[in-house]
C-alpha cells in the first residue's frame, strides 16, 4: 500500500520555525519527483517547494530565502524546513510525488493527508 505520511506541523509565532517529514511507503521512493503543496481556507492549494532525485530544487517566490526543502532516499523521507515564517504561510501542507522535473511541471498523484501549519502571534 502506497503511503505518504507527513508529520511536524504546528503553531509558532512569526519568525519561527518548523520542519515538516513526510515518510513515505510501499513504493520506489527514489523515482518519484518530490513536492510540498499547501492550501489556505478559501484559497486553491499551491506547490510551495519542489526536488528531484538528484536534489535539484524549486521553490514558489513567496518562500524563497526562507525555505528549504530536501528529501533522504535512503530513509524514504521528504523535508520541509520553514524558517522566518509568516502569517501568511498559515496552510495545510501537503506532501506529495508524482513525475515531472519541476514544480511547475510536476504531475502530483500521491497525497499525504496533511499536516496544519499556524503562524500567530
Amino acid at each position: 500500500q502506497v503511503r505518504l505520511v507527513e508529520s511536524g506541523g504546528g503553531s509558532v509565532q512569526p519568525g519561527g520555525s518548523l520542519r515538516l517529514s513526510c515518510a513515505a511507503s510501499g513504493y520506489t521512493y527514489s523515482n518519484f519527483y518530490m513536492a510540498w503543496f499547501r492550501q489556505a481556507p478559501g484559497k486553491e492549494r499551491e506547490g510551495v517547494a519542489g526536488i528531484d532525485n538528484d536534489g535539484n530544487q524549486n521553490y514558489v517566490d513567496s518562500v524563497k530565502g526562507r525555505f528549504t526543502i530536501s528529501r533522504d532516499n535512503a530513509k524514504n523521507t521528504l523535508y520541509l524546513q520553514m524558517n522566518s515564517l509568516k502569517p501568511e504561510d498559515t496552510a495545510m501542507y501537503y506532501c506529495a510525488g508524482g513525475e515531472g522535473t519541476s514544480l511547475t511541471t510536476m504531475y502530483p498523484y500521491l497525497w499525504g493527508q496533511g499536516t496544519q501549519v499556524t503562524v500567530s502571534s
